[in-house]
């Protein structure tokens, strides 16, 4: 791998590690992202010729931040503020060492996080910032367009501004107020992660690691029942990484997986992590999930998985957290436990409130279920209709199949 290459894989996995911190020792968020550009900048023009440097990150954050040094001292007339932040930079001790910056990623979501922010804003926010996803891929999770997720993060980040939101963890007075946006941007990145919404693969094991990281530190920091789930959930749907593709790279449904490729010590953690938090009572939507997932990881064959269990789990989750795609889980249950004629009643009353009429799962299920009633002609058109919508190419792969089996 020359240097270039390493300063592009170095991109991709160090990127948003080195904006966190730059954005703590710079206390500005647009500060920081033109630093960390102007760091790897630097890179292209000197890892080629002095070679890569043992500790890449802190090489780019050191140089970021002379880089912003430079740019302020440059600047004819430096307002109190920059003045003040310009002597700090200079006599900032070097970052030499990993763990120096290993939290700051999560002093990054709490920022983003901040109650002054809309909800949607923070999340597009630290989705964009945090984790690196473009405007397309969160405009995805969103369900909206692109445009309309740029001017959120604008707008997020002129009030960050304007507010003067200092980059630093909460008080731990503060953190239950955003612990909730918080929990949902890591479930965000990890659905991501564990099913991308577009692209040649079908998981993304960086954004899936990062999620599962930054959960263990929310953990540690406010061990509530429903971070322990949160942390469940993702730790039992990551287990099963290895099997959700065959050796050459088809999606393989849970029915057909080769569970011994599952990983036995993230079960078992994270069905501990469940029991853990449904025995204090005060669990939510996150710990039901994580609940369902652990059915499910903890059945030896999918016949020996107990679909009451999971039928009932889905209908409290769905008094809980009311949600088309939840009943659309329940539905695709019930088949399993009452028949599909049971699951397709369901599904198909949901689909005519038209809430999941873009959703490429839901018209995916609603076929499985009409080729298992050996309803060809219409299962055909569904499956017609979740390739028209699906942008994830294994995904397209797999349902092309499934035209071409019928």
């Amino acid at each position: 791998m020359n240097a270039r290459e390493q300063v592009e894989r170095v991109w991709r996995e160090e990127s948003r590690r080195v904006l966190a911190t730059l954005v703590r020792l710079l206390g500005d968020l647009e500060l920081a992202e033109d630093a960390l550009q102007a760091a790897f900048v630097a890179a292209l023009e000197d890892w080629p010729r002095g070679g890569v440097p043992a500790n890449p990150r802190a090489w780019l954050v050191s140089t970021g931040r002379h880089k912003a040094l430079d740019a302020l001292r440059r600047q004819q007339r430096l307002d109190g503020t920059l003045s003040t932040l310009a002597e700090r930079l200079e006599h900032e001790p070097e970052v030499t060492h990993d763990d120096e910056i290993a939290d700051d990623r999560l002093r990054l979501v709490f920022a983003c996080c901040h109650p002054a922010l809309a909800p949607e804003a923070r999340l597009a926010l630290t989705l964009r910032e945090v984790c690196g996803l473009g405007t397309e891929e969160i405009a995805r999770a969103f369900l909206t367009s692109a445009p309309t997720i740029a001017q959120r993060i604008v707008r997020a980040k002129a009030r960050l501004r304007e507010e003067r939101v200092p980059f630093e963890p909460p008080s731990r007075a503060e953190l239950p107020a955003r612990l909730d946006a918080v929990l949902h941007v890591i479930y965000l990145v990890f659905n991501e992660g564990y099913s991308a919404t577009s692209g040649a693969g079908v998981v993304r094991a960086d954004l899936c690691s990062e999620a599962i990281r930054l959960g263990r530190l929310v953990a540690e920091l406010l061990p509530e029942p429903e971070v322990q789930g949160l942390l469940a959930l993702m730790l039992l749907h990551d287990s099963r990484r290895e099997a959700r593709t065959s050796s050459d790279g088809e999606l393989v449904l849970l029915d057909d997986q080769d569970r011994s490729l599952w990983r036995r010590a993230q079960i078992v953690e994270g069905v501990k992590l469940v029991e853990s938090a449904i025995a204090t009572r005060r669990f939510g939507a996150y710990t039901l999930q994580a609940a369902i997932a652990a059915v499910h990881a903890e059945a030896a064959t999918p016949a020996a998985t107990d679909w009451a269990e999971i039928v009932a789990l889905y209908e409290l989750l769905l008094t809980l957290t009311p949600s088309p795609v939840v009943e659309l889980n329940l539905a695709v249950a019930l088949a399993m436990r009452d028949g599909p004629a049971a699951g397709l009643e369901r599904l198909e009353r949901l689909l005519a409130r038209g809430e999941l009429r873009d959703y490429p799962h839901a018209h995916a299920a609603h076929a499985d279920l009409l080729r298992k009633l050996g309803r060809r002609d219409e299962a055909r058109a569904a499956y017609e209709r979740a390739l028209a919508l699906s942008k994830q190419e294994q995904e397209r792969r797999f349902l092309a199949g499934r035209l071409r089996d019928l």
